[in-house]
This record gives structure tokens, sequence and C-alpha cells, in this order.
């Protein structure tokens, strides 16, 4: 194993090793004195990813009835912050609403290159969670014309709360997303519902450029239940089988939005696990 002089390096070195590495850690794990999580600060489990390509949409919504090719964009690796941490909302004065949208993230297991969907497995190391939060104008456009200029201000890239290993979850394309702002249940989806599965991300990604370990493909999400992020807030964010954690919202500007669930393109009933895939 490599000596990582980074958090991030640490963390791709663990990925790389880790099939070395995993009897010792089971046993630390095992036979180790356990400290109380409420005794210590968890951080971003990958701080500074090499790369993190997020799909764009990717669920079925609206009434769809054919899937939308697929398409990814390149989220700013410098704006992953972690458990615990602050969004910030940038100080700007454009007509914007900050919104959430909570997401799996495959994590990558590297060098991988041309992998095929049927060998995906190959190229992953294991799964976390990451809110993909967006600067939106008239309705839900993005801001300007390029999808990664309004996704990656400073901490518009909560990651975490942990890694959970890819024997750990079955199957990705059958896990639960839930988001609560203030207690109220946004989202509330499960993974199945993707218009392209995890397979074919894998080989999307890998056969546009070569991915290393510790870098990030994040799922998309269901914009069904988006809402905005302002002042003051409080947010969780859950993935069944890997973990649950909380930020906060802060703006310098004290900016206001009504609260709540946006209707007409992006509603949908919060209590209620909405799947969306045409029959048949």
């Amino acid at each position: 194993m490599r000596i990582g002089h980074t958090p991030q390096l640490t963390m791709q070195g663990i990925i790389d090793d880790f099939d070395r590495l995993r009897p010792a850690l089971e046993r630390v794990a095992r036979d180790g004195a356990a400290t109380p999580l409420d005794a210590v600060r968890l951080r971003a489990p990958l701080p500074r990813p090499g790369k993190i390509l997020a799909c764009i949409a990717n669920f079925w919504e609206h009434g769809a009835m054919e899937a939308r090719p697929l398409n990814m964009f390149m989220k700013n690796p410098d704006a992953v912050i972690g458990p615990g941490d602050t969004i910030v909302l940038p100080e700007f004065t454009e007509p914007w609403i900050f919104m959430h949208e909570a997401e799996l993230a495959l994590v990558i297991k590297g060098p991988a290159k041309s992998v095929k969907k049927e060998d995906w497995r190959s190229a992953v190391f294991g799964y976390t969670g990451m809110i993909d939060v967006s600067a939106r104008g008239d309705g839900r456009r993005t801001w300007k014309t390029g999808s990664w200029l309004g996704k990656s201000f400073d901490t518009f890239a909560p990651i975490g709360p942990c890694i959970a290993t890819i024997d750990e979850i079955p199957n990705p394309n059958d896990v639960q997303v839930q988001f609560w702002v203030d207690g109220q249940l946004r989202h509330n989806y499960t993974t199945d519902d993707m218009e392209h599965f995890v397979p074919q991300l894998v080989e999307f990604a890998t056969t546009i450029m070569t991915m290393g370990s510790g870098d990030l493909i994040a799922c998309g999400t269901n914009h069904e239940g988006l809402g905005p992020l302002q002042d003051g807030e409080v947010v969780d964010f859950e993935i069944h089988g890997i973990g649950r954690m909380r930020l906060h919202v802060r703006d310098p500007l004290k900016r206001t939005w009504d609260k709540g669930i946006y209707m007409g393109a992006d509603s949908t009933n919060p209590e209620a696990v909405r799947r969306n895939r045409p029959r048949g």
C-alpha cells in the first residue's frame, strides 16, 4: 500500500489495496475498542476525488414513455464537503433558486477504461451518497447554458456519510434514497427507476475517459420532489444500506423562496415512493 500524504490519497491507497487490507481491517473492527459515533467528527469519505461525473436526469419522470439519451457532466471536486458541514449559497444577485438533488454515487476502483457493462463490478469499489446542489434559473433551467457552472460552486457536492463496499449492497438498482428539509420529506425514490442502470453508467463513463480509484459517478436523481434550499435550514440525507447524514444551509444574502416542494414539472406526493418506469 502506498503512503498517502493527503486524506484523499490515503483513501485511494485503501481502495487499491483493499483485498489485502480487508482481513486486518475486519479484525480491528471486531476486536478493537469502539469509539461512539457522537465522540468523533466524520468527514467526507472522499475529500477531493480526482473526477466527479454526474448523470444528467436519468430517472423516469413526468410520464415519459421513452428513455432519454444517457449524458453526464463534470462537477467540481473542490465543491466536496461532508457530514455535519454547511452548504453555503453563493453571494450572487442573479434570480436563482438553489435546489437539492440527492443521488447514489459509485466509488470507482481504477484504472478503469472501456469497461463493458457485463464487467461493471470490476470497476466499482463501492457506493456513497452525493447531494448535487444546483443553481437554477427560470423554471428548472440550470444556470446559463452549462450544467456544471450552476452545480460547481464551493460546498455544492456534499458526499457521505461513508462508503459501502460493493458486496454490502447486492443490487445498486434496488436501494431507497430519501432527503428531508427541516423534517419535510422531499426525495423518496428507489434506484430501480433509473432510465439507464449502473452497468450502463460504468460502460458509458469509462468509454469517454479513464476513471481512477476514488473517482465518482453520480447516478442522477428523481427530480420530482425538488424544492429550494435556504438560510438556516437543516437537511438530512439517507441512502438505505449506506447511511444517513445531516448538513446545514447558510445564505449570506438571506434570500427567501416559498418553502416546500415545487409543483408543476417537479411535483410528487412526498409520502409515496414513486416508480415511473413504463410498463412492459
